[in-house]
């Protein structure tokens, strides 16, 4: 094979070899999220009833934004 030939199967493994990681990625991705879903306001609601607590909507804002500040 000559350069030209080289470089072309390069290039081709190149093109292969990241469609099959973002695929992959992709699907790890997806397992990942319904295993560890994002926290959101109804699941904070529901863990301060299961405290014992009956949460103002004030109280669960206040969580979810000390929440995503430290992400």
């Amino acid at each position: 094979m000559t350069w030209i030939g080289w470089t072309a199967v390069a290039v081709g493994a190149l093109v292969v070899g990241l469609a099959v990681g973002f695929f992959v990625a992709r699907a790890w991705f997806k397992r990942y999220l319904e295993k560890n879903p994002p926290v959101n306001e109804n699941m904070i609601r529901e863990m301060m009833r299961q405290m014992g607590r009956t949460p103002s909507e004030r109280q669960v804002k206040q969580i979810l934004n000390s929440m995503n500040q430290h992400k």
